[in-house]
């Protein structure tokens, strides 16, 4: 059966396999000083045109958000996120099991708006009971966003000043980086981020590694990182599985070549729905399709392909994810074609 349900329910990809495969003979060093999450770390930085950046490889994505968000803040502050963020859904409370409350802001199509942010900020700064509140002190931003909606280049400088106003530090999760960054209305890049950044990662397990996520302290990382992963269970101690793999994925151009299949797959799964006269839930440039459907035709669909369900739409019908993938093929497409 054809499954569009998510975007990591596939193996690696040949280029990271591969490598896997060639070095699993070797011996290396564990933790992080194997010679391929070095090779991988000087890669990405290089990716980032940021020589001085700090890079991490975690395990996975809600370890390093959770890990990220309480290695900078103190016990008395809070993290900022859309009220439809990841931290805030999706994520069994994790940040909030560490000790950290997600302080939740109006979304709009997935995204936090500046003004917004500056509101909420002015009203905590002019509160005269603030010392018995939690203190915001990061903003958490996702790219492309739970709705697979992207950031432009302006709304992301206008968060910046906002962030620097008010002192916030702005950590931006890329779990879906690469479809974001391949996607026709992006205007970013990765040196980019790694300028209006405090910290960023960059997704390996939704785009073309068995697991992991490297993480970008584009200046300075907080003090003891290393004993803040391996303290929260994120680290792997045969790092290389991480390094192999990063490093397969910024050689020649890997990640954004795959990352590009998936944002073109894309494209041509909403030409398909659009095409049959399907009507859309949100725009969304990237990876991640959101379609209304009748109830019983998302029945009838169900017994045909997999897809998530998302949300009730009125009485009668359904916002449901299609998502492509770094592993979708053409023949996936038209093969749904037909079955729409």
């Amino acid at each position: 059966m054809l499954d569009f349900s998510c975007d990591y329910r596939n193996g690696a990809c040949q280029p990271v396999l591969d490598a896997l495969i060639k070095t699993n003979g070797e011996t290396t060093a564990t933790y992080g000083f194997d010679i391929y999450s070095k090779r991988a770390e000087e890669k990405i930085k290089a990716a980032c045109k940021a020589p001085d950046a700090e890079v991490f490889l975690i395990a996975g994505g809600t370890q390093t958000n959770m890990t990220v968000i309480s290695s900078c803040l103190l016990s008395y502050e809070g993290v900022l996120s859309a009220e439809t963020g990841h931290i805030n859904c999706h994520e069994s409370g994790a940040v909030e099991h560490a000790g950290y409350k997600v302080l939740a802001l109006p979304h709009h199509e997935g995204k936090i708006c500046a003004k917004e942010l500056m509101a909420y900020m002015c009203g905590f700064e002019n509160n005269p009971s603030r010392d018995h509140m939690v203190f915001p002190a990061m903003v958490y931003i996702s790219f492309p966003t739970e709705y697979g909606t992207i950031y432009s280049k302006s709304e992301l400088l206008e968060i910046r000043k906002v962030c620097d106003e008010y002192n916030l530090k702005l950590f931006l999760d890329g779990a879906r980086l690469g479809y974001g960054l391949c996607c026709d209305e992006c205007d970013i890049d990765l040196p980019f981020l790694a300028q209006i950044c405090d910290v960023f990662y960059i997704g390996g397990t939704k785009v073309g590694a068995l697991c992991g996520e490297a993480v970008v302290f584009p200046k300075k990382a907080p003090a003891h990182f290393i004993t803040m992963i391996k303290q929260r269970g994120a680290m792997l101690a045969k790092s290389r599985v991480l390094g192999v793999q990063f490093d397969a994925l910024f050689s020649d151009g890997v990640y954004f070549k795959i990352a590009k299949n998936g944002a073109d797959r894309a494209k041509q799964l909403k030409k398909t729905f659009a095409d049959k006269g399907y009507e859309f839930f949100i725009n969304s440039p990237t990876n991640q399709q959101f379609i209304i459907l009748d109830n019983k035709k998302l029945e009838e669909l169900q017994t045909k392909v997999g897809f998530e369900v998302w949300e009730p739409y009125g009485e009668d019908k359904t916002v449901v994810r299609f998502a492509t993938s770094w592993s979708t093929t053409e023949e996936d497409i038209k093969e749904l074609q037909k079955l729409i």
